[in-house]
């Protein structure tokens, strides 16, 4: 029971790692919950800090999902835990993307997990048969509807709502499946404000050259 509990809220701690704020409060000494849209995500990182340290927060937000399934799953697991392997991993990778969104260093105020969850994916792809598929679907849908529209908001809530429906579909193991429709929701409720924007063509584009 113990390890299992610490497994689980390492996985919470470096879920919660803010790399959007301390970007911010490093490289132009801002607090990005107050400029911008006010996220503390990659895709506000990159209109308030520029491309390449939005990318470079992009990318240590995947990997910090990577990482907790990953790594931290394979040291974990050998320990006298609750659950099987599988099953582990997948709820720590849930348990990492709940940090990002709701991280403790920021008075539970933090981004909207898409990165994190794409991450604790990757990793889980290396465990579960199947699941390798799922993901190059899920980027094909996000980069086709961000192409089309370049919203992220809308790419990454329409990948959300196909994210279950793949897995039902590929027969993932119960649990991802459960675990998918409790990230769908996660992502329509962190982008409740984005999507009253979208339906009012009030929704920021986002473009990598100046237009």
């Amino acid at each position: 029971m113990l390890w299992t509990i610490i497994a689980l809220l390492s996985s919470y701690l470096i879920g919660s790692l803010p790399t959007a704020y301390l970007f911010g409060r490093m490289l132009k000494g801002i607090d990005i919950r107050k400029v911008g849209s006010g996220n503390v995500g990659a895709t506000n990182a990159m209109r308030v800090l520029g491309r390449g340290p939005g990318i470079t927060v992009l990318l240590l937000d995947i990997l910090k999902g990577f990482i907790v399934v990953v790594l931290l799953g394979n040291y974990f697991v050998a320990k006298p835990v609750l659950w099987q392997a599988q099953n582990l991993r997948i709820i720590m990778g849930l348990c990492c993307i709940c940090g990002h969104n709701w991280t403790i260093f920021l008075q539970f105020r933090g981004g909207k997990g898409i990165a994190t969850s794409f991450g604790v994916l990757l990793g889980l792809a290396l465990k579960i048969n199947g699941l390798n598929i799922i993901i190059v679907i899920l980027i094909i849908t996000w980069v086709t509807v961000f192409f089309i529209w370049r919203i992220v908001s809308l790419a990454s809530i329409i990948s959300a709502v196909i994210l279950p429906i793949a897995c039902l579909f590929f027969k993932q193991p119960g649990l991802l499946i459960a675990v998918s429709l409790v990230l769908c929701v996660f992502v329509i409720i962190r982008h409740k404000t984005n999507l009253a924007r979208i339906f009012r063509g009030k929704e920021p584009r986002l473009y990598f050259t100046r237009r």
